[in-house]
Formats: C-alpha cells, structure tokens, sequence
C-alpha cells in the first residue's frame, strides 16, 4: 500500500471560492498551514496524529493545489505521512491513515461548498 496519495477531482465553482474552503477545512481538522499562496491557489498544511478525537497514527502533510478550468475548478492534493520530527515518514507508516486524512478532507471541502459527494 502506498504511503502517499493522490487525489484529482473537477468542482463546478471557482478557484477562489475552493480555496477559502480548503482554509476553513484546514481548521476545522486542526491543520496548521505551512504555506499558503492565495494568487496561486495553493496550500500546504500539516496535521496532527488525532483529528476530530480519533487517534490516526501519524501527522500528515497535505499539499492542496486549485487550478482554474473555464467555470470549473481542478482540485488537486497530494499528501504523505511524516515521523516525530515532522520529516516524510519513507517506512513504517500504519496502512491507511494518509488516505483517511484525505477522505477527510476532501468530505468536508465538498460539504463547505455545498456541493454533494459523488
């Protein structure tokens, strides 16, 4: 199982609206933003081992990229566990716990932009 995950998906709103909910999804889920460049649409953010009182196993860092496409918008994240020292974790990562980060995420981006999970 890969330890990293990728994630592609198109949204029938605009970047700048995608981008303000990836925001708030980021402190919803207690995410502390690394970088943030609102001109680019992007984010980075790092999240802790227990989001919403549920011990995950690891902290992952989450890379979210919003690319504009007409009047739809490409959401594009990548993420990857890390170790104590907040490092890429590159073995011994518990199975699953990036790709339920990501799950999370992108549940709760979607339910900020009211739009349904498909």
């Amino acid at each position: 199982m890969p330890f990293e995950q990728h994630f592609e998906k198109s949204y029938p709103k605009d970047a700048q609206s995608i981008y303000q909910a990836a925001l708030k999804v980021t402190e919803k889920m207690e995410g502390k933003l690394i970088s943030a460049s609102p001109e680019k649409s992007r984010l980075d953010a790092r999240f802790p081992k227990v989001i919403f009182n549920k011990t995950l196993g690891e902290r992952t860092q989450l890379s979210c990229e919003i690319r504009a496409e007409g009047e739809s918008s490409q959401v594009v994240i990548d993420a990857f566990p890390l170790d104590a020292v907040e490092r890429k974790l590159m073995f011994g990562a518990r199975p699953g716990v990036t790709k339920t980060v990501v799950t999370w995420f992108v549940a709760h981006l979607e339910h900020t932009l009211g739009l349904a999970s498909q």
